[in-house]
């Protein structure tokens, strides 16, 4: 259980990472430098594919429900993977160079769930369960019934909103929509009494699906209602959430853009997504053989090569079955500066000659004194580039 806990964080601070690169300036606002800045600045691009941030008054603008999606989720992974996938989608709608991305500032915390500091009350809010004292709740009432098979799961588990907002000539901002995702739960789990044992509920992924569906027309309506969002596009994803003791994070299975002023989903699109980890475990079957198999020979080529290493694993994303992308962890011994540097070139080379040519790929060298260093290649790069943690 300690092993794999580790494993989970350094695959979550290998997700950080990917996002990571060299701030450089947006053409659609400016680079805030100090934090006595007034009005409004942008953070500065990472890339043609990653939104600009937005910066007020000289502070990051923060969502207005910050951290409860920490709170809420047992996985990680769920969390970064659903603003990820909630991003990319996004995408089509919101284009990178025509808007910035804004944490979302419409749906609180306290609209979203309150909970009672010693759970001595039920919880209030979306996310909890619907009752007289809750009426806005999305989750269904409590049927007092303890089976895994006869009681009335919790279905929703969070929800994030990100909003998109464009910016003329260093002005103020003007919100051109907002992204919404349902995080709904795979498996519920549950206690038949306070500090009891942990029971779970299995959710079909068609329960799922028609859960989700419902819940998104009553998000839809709700947000409508508020006078800023009338009439802008508003993105609604349901994603599926991964068990708590996965290795990866879980992911979108529809989509829906809905035009301003729309109060019900028109039209859903699936989306096929899958994450896997390689090796598979489980006996599971790969996505892609031929991606099991150069990951395969990636990992004897640098075990042959260093023999103290601890274990090597993957995420796989996929997007119908398409391989889009590669989240490498080495678990290594550390030894010395010099050592890691060598072995890090080595991995590099191994990495050009062995792993699926034009995905991005990020490998994060790991020790139990934290990370060492890593090796990282952008979409549509041809060559790694490395980076080994060093002291003065």
């Amino acid at each position: 259980m300690l092993k794999r806990t580790k494993l989970v964080l350094a695959l979550a601070a290998l997700l950080v990472l990917a996002g990571c690169g060299n701030l450089k300036g947006s053409g659609t606002g400016t680079t805030a430098n100090t934090a006595n800045s007034k009005g409004v600045q942008t953070t500065g691009q990472t890339g043609e594919d990653n939104y600009t941030g937005v910066i007020e008054n000289g502070r990051y603008k923060t969502s207005a429900a910050r951290g409860l999606t920490v709170t809420q989720t047992d996985n990680m992974l769920n969390v970064q993977s659903i603003e990820t996938g909630l991003t990319n989608l996004s995408k089509t709608e919101f284009p990178t160079d025509k808007y910035l991305l804004q944490e979302g500032q419409y749906l609180k915390k306290s609209t979203l769930l309150v909970q009672s500091s010693d759970n001595s009350t039920p919880s209030t809010g979306w996310l909890a369960r619907k009752s007289k004292e809750n009426p806005e709740g999305l989750n269904p009432e409590d049927n007092n019934k303890k089976e895994p098979n006869t009681r009335n799961p919790l279905y929703l588990q969070q929800i994030v909103e990100q909003d998109y907002v464009s910016q003329t000539n260093n002005k103020s901002l003007t919100l051109g929509g907002v992204s919404i995702a349902l995080g709904m739960n795979s498996v519920d789990y549950y206690q038949k009494e306070t500090y009891g044992a942990e029971f779970k509920t299995e959710i079909s992924d068609a329960q799922l699906l028609e859960q989700g569906k419902q819940m998104a027309n009553t998000v839809l309506a709700r947000l409508r209602q508020r006078a800023d969002l009338k009439n802008v596009p508003i993105i609604i994803g349901i994603y599926k959430q991964a068990p708590k003791d996965s290795l990866v994070g879980g992911t979108f299975v529809a989509t829906s853009t809905n035009k301003g002023g729309s109060q019900k989903v028109a039209k859903w699109t699936t989306v096929n997504q899958k994450n896997q980890v390689l090796p598979t475990i489980n006996d599971e079957k790969a996505v892609n053989s031929g991606d099991s198999d150069a990951f395969s020979n990636f990992k004897t080529q640098i075990q042959s090569f260093f023999p103290n290493l601890s274990g090597v694993v993957a995420q796989a994303h996929y997007d119908n079955n398409q391989l889009t992308g590669m989240n490498i962890t080495v678990n290594t011994q550390f030894y010395g500066e010099t050592e890691i540097t060598s072995f890090t070139q080595y991995i590099a080379q191994a990495a050009g000659r062995y792993l699926p040519r034009n995905v991005p790929i990020n490998i994060n060298i790991m020790s139990t004194q934290g990370m060492q260093a890593y090796v990282a290649r952008s979409r549509g790069g041809k060559d790694f580039s490395t980076h080994v943690f060093g002291s003065y």
